[in-house]
């Protein structure tokens, strides 16, 4: 017998659990594109992206997904034949490498593997010999979704600050933005991307390049006139913003998710998932006592507030995910980018969850691994309990 009738979890690194009021705003006849309503609530997104990123610079929008931002952010700084330095603790680190060797660069890339945060002294020594400014620019993700290691980006900017290294800081806050802390002009980044369907709450299918005058000004070869950010930032017609026909209901849905952030305070927002995130954590390590099971990244502090990457051992990682969704309803993510893939399995914290949805999402763990006979240490619901009680 199965217990997953009713409304299933989405506990999944992204796409995250969709507000009603984001899908019931995009529950609409298609709105008249040449004129009126629409082109007044997308002039509105523009300063609320910017305050989302801390930014005063400038936001353009895409069609497509995070790999659109990806390739949109490379084409408008790159040219064919320039080095970038890629600092890779995951698999989105790779991936970003991978799409700027496609794009024409030369790709230096540093992999820190899965488990361990950009290592600083190392970037700062490797900074300081490049005399000549040979790397144009320096990429890493903020939480890279597949590991969920969270890195320092102001201590980035801070090493390259210190050795006079004038590229580009290039951050992916894909699985990061309106969940863990991150500012963009304070931290000194100069181009940031992010997509819609994470703390941002929306359906999958927009996303977002912010950079500022330094960016704009380090004009790359590889931009075509789609990818062109200079256009969709000051469109003199409104088609410009997206190049074409706007993702029209995606906007009505953003409208309604910025409105929620901005309702509930981004200084809240972040401290609403850093809470989550410790009551994640209480669990697993009172599970992680005896048998298999371990959170993936040691030092809390390298740890990201929006998704938590756990190892388990193969094939256990599978089963378990299995046992929760026929069983229970609660999907949790998959162990994207890992070896062996089984062995590992993500919880997604991200966006519109609150403590008694993370608390049925262990419940159903905890049932799992006693269902499937995986060895855990116990007390684990009591020791997210408590957590959840000191800090409420």
């Amino acid at each position: 017998m199965s217990l997953s009738q009713g409304r299933a979890y989405l506990a999944i690194p992204g796409p995250s659990v969709m507000p009603d009021a984001v899908l019931q705003a995009m529950h609409r006849a298609s709105p008249n594109i040449y004129e009126g309503e629409l082109h007044d609530l997308t002039d509105s997104l523009v300063p609320d992206l910017k305050q989302v990123a801390m930014t005063d610079g400038n936001v353009a929008i895409y069609i497509g997904n995070g790999h659109a931002a990806w390739e949109a952010a490379l084409a408008n700084v790159i040219s064919a034949g320039d080095t970038v330095l890629v600092l890779a603790t995951g698999r989105f680190g790779i991936g970003w490498g991978e799409m700027a060797a496609g794009l024409g660069a030369k790709v230096e890339t540093i992999d820190y593997g899965t488990q361990d945060p950009i290592d600083l002294a190392q970037v700062e020594e490797l900074l300081s010999q490049d005399k000549d400014g040979r790397i144009k620019a320096v990429l890493a993700v903020h939480v890279d979704t597949s590991t969920s290691v969270k890195n320092d980006i102001a201590g980035l900017r801070a090493v390259m600050n210190s050795t006079g290294h004038p590229a580009l800081l290039m951050a992916d806050c894909i699985a990061s933005l309106g969940c863990d802390r991150f500012e963009m002009d304070a931290w000194g980044v100069d181009v940031m991307v992010a997509g819609c369907q994470k703390g941002l709450m929306t359906p999958a299918g927009v996303s977002f390049v912010w950079f500022n005058e330094k960016a704009n000004e380090t004009r790359g070869d590889r931009v075509t006139s789609y990818w062109d950010w200079q256009p969709r930032v000051n469109p003199d017609y409104y088609f410009k913003y997206f190049d074409g026909t706007a993702p029209t209901h995606h906007l009505y849905g953003l409208r309604t998710a910025l409105d929620m952030i901005k309702a509930e305070g981004l200084d809240n927002v972040f401290a609403r998932h850093e809470k989550l995130a410790q009551i994640v954590w209480a669990a697993f390590d009172a599970w992680s006592t005896v048998g298999p099971t371990q959170l993936n990244v040691k030092d809390p502090a390298a740890r990201s507030h929006a998704v938590t990457s756990v190892g388990i051992g193969s094939p256990n990682g599978d089963a378990l995910r299995k046992w929760c969704e026929q069983h229970c309803g609660l999907t949790l993510g998959i162990g994207l980018g890992r070896t062996p893939a089984d062995a590992f399995f993500r919880i997604g914290h991200m966006g519109h969850v609150n403590a008694h949805m993370i608390m049925g999402a262990l419940g159903t763990i905890d049932a799992g691994l006693k269902a499937l006979d995986i060895a855990h240490g116990e007390g684990a619901l009591a020791a997210a309990a408590q957590a959840l009680a000191e800090r409420a």
